[in-house]
């Protein structure tokens, strides 16, 4: 038994929203991404949309050229998106089935259902070196799914949990533990993300083995309005200080 911490990846699309609000370039994404690295963060996360309404997709480049942790790129794979991704060969691609219109990334993929069309982005991706994540409901199925079209990891949506976990908490992580456990058995890497906050994520962190990486922003940002980037950042990592057997 060791400490072995779960990554912070910081996903800086609500920067680029405040951003973009004005016009102009205040506050400046590209030294935000800095900063955030600087503060303790192990990557960072995009999730351009095609309306642009936060990251837009000429911050891709830019932020590739200066992200030395882990450049994560999430996204609904239209042909749009792929030739971003491709074009920016992030450390990893997170692919997930938004629709145009959503406010927010609500469900994850049925990827058997999907599985010919997710099995064929996954290789083109691969083929660049492109880590492939699949975002996936906390569903054992949809899990052995994402292995089966040869993902490198899952990102399991944590919204659900989130929603009930202060009412329940152990009811609430139930499914994403035994997910977890598939993910384990199957040997696929395990990510996390949507409304994970400082109240949940320790939780979260503690009972979801092998958890490698989460992406958090809009609690992430919100925090920092009251406590400070830094702070913030140093505060979400003492969360994911847990112990884990690997």
């Amino acid at each position: 038994m060791k400490t072995t911490p779960t990554h912070l990846s910081v996903n800086v699309n609500k920067i680029a929203l405040l951003r973009n609000a004005r016009g102009g370039n205040l506050p400046n994404l590209v030294q935000v991404a800095k900063d955030c690295e600087a503060y303790g963060a192990q990557g960072i996360t995009v999730h351009p949309r095609p309306d642009e309404r936060h990251i837009r997709y000429a911050d891709v480049p830019q932020l590739k050229n200066i992200v030395t942790t882990e450049f994560n790129i999430e996204g609904n794979p239209n042909p749009k998106f792929m030739e971003l991704v491709l074009a920016n060969r992030p450390h990893q691609c997170t692919l997930v089935p938004d629709a145009p219109d959503v406010l927010t990334s609500d469900r994850g993929w049925d990827t058997i259902q999907h599985a010919d069309f997710l099995k064929d982005i996954t290789a083109q991706l691969q083929e660049k070196g492109i880590r492939v994540s699949i975002f996936v409901n906390a569903d054992q199925k949809m899990v052995a799914g994402a292995k089966a079209v040869n993902a490198d990891r899952i990102e399991l949506y944590t919204g659900d949990y989130a929603n009930a976990y202060a009412e329940n908490p152990a009811k609430a992580v139930e499914a994403h533990h035994l997910a977890a456990m598939e993910a384990n058995k199957i040997n696929i890497g395990i990510n996390a993300g949507h409304d994970l906050n400082l109240d949940n994520l320790a939780y979260y962190c503690q009972n979801v083995p092998g958890l490698l990486e989460v992406s958090i922003g809009q609690a992430l940002v919100a925090d920092a309005l009251y406590y400070g980037l830094h702070n913030t950042i140093q505060m979400y990592l003492q969360r994911l200080m847990v112990m884990k057997t690997v």
